[in-house]
């Protein structure tokens, strides 16, 4: 199944409407479907056909703004099961995991599938995309939300229902994503699967989570030392000379983990760095 259609708006397409205020409005185009605000209503008749960038007005008067979705729109307004990864997070995974076209990739806890969407078009048509969910609900809200935003079926896409220590069946994967509450358990397993050279990358929301995922990946011993990291992103306000950080901004959402596959029988090097005193508790050096 393709990736993002281009062209003028077709029925089944999924447009997005913003108005003045900025307020956007999904709608899926329907020959005979109508969308309805209390600033008046728009027939869809009036933007099938049209290209995208075009301005239609509703009954009210109020004009609004018709684009396809971007990738980052829709995994914000996805139907969710569970929480999504935010997209900035979503990118910093494709960067820092280095997930390329045609990548053998295995995700755990896919959620509602937001990273699924990113990934899929990461890997691209000659790559694959594995999926791991626990939760039978989870992965038929994914499935749902990765098929709408793509248009049907993608066949490099396999999503299995299950624990992923336990049902965990593929090798010489390049790059394994852990999205779960205790992605340390997975270590060992993702360590079997990934090829010399493979990255692990792993997702995880709090600062004990955190710790609790580099020391496992550090003690593993198939692994570099983990890069650890999260990022910030704050608007700003641009009109004329007044240009000042935007008042709110999306902080702290996750903790991300990055740490690359060593060849079999190969023992990292020694860190040089020395661990701060009482790092690892009382009378322990944190060897």
């Amino acid at each position: 199944m393709g990736f993002r259609r281009h062209g003028p708006f077709q029925a089944g397409d999924q447009v997005q409407l913003t108005d003045p205020k900025n307020k956007r409005h999904t709608l899926t185009l329907k020959a005979d479907g109508v969308f309805h605000t209390h600033k008046g209503w728009i027939p869809h008749t009036d933007l099938i056909g049209q290209p995208e960038g075009s301005v239609v007005r509703s009954s009210g008067g109020t004009q609004y703004l018709a684009f396809r979705h971007l990738l980052q729109d829709y995994t914000l307004a996805m139907p969710r099961g569970a929480a999504v990864i935010y997209p900035k997070d979503c990118g910093q995974i494709i960067a820092m995991a280095d997930v390329f076209p045609g990548a053998k990739v295995v995700e755990a806890g896919v959620g509602s599938g937001a990273l699924s969407c990113f990934l899929l078009r990461a890997v691209g048509t000659e790559g694959s995309l594995t999926s791991y969910e626990r939760r039978a609900d989870f992965a038929e809200i994914a499935t749902k939300n990765v098929e709408k935003f793509y248009g049907g079926e993608m066949k490099q896409w396999r999503l299995v229902v299950g624990d992923f220590v336990e049902a965990l069946d593929e090798t010489d994967v390049d790059r394994i994503i852990l999205d779960m509450l205790a992605p340390w358990e997975c270590v060992d397993a993702s360590a079997r699967a990934l090829t010399p050279g493979g990255v692990i990358c792993c997702y995880v929301a709090t600062t004990t989570q955190l710790s609790k995922t580099v020391e496992t990946i550090r003690e593993h011993g198939s692994f570099t030392e983990p890069h650890a990291w999260e990022t910030l992103v704050r608007d700003w306000h641009v009109e004329g000379l007044a240009v000042r950080p935007d008042h709110r901004m999306v902080g702290h959402t996750g903790f991300l983990v990055t740490a690359r596959r060593m060849a079999d029988g190969v023992t990292p090097p020694p860190r040089r760095r020395r661990p701060s005193k009482g790092a690892y508790g009382e009378g322990t050096e944190g060897q």
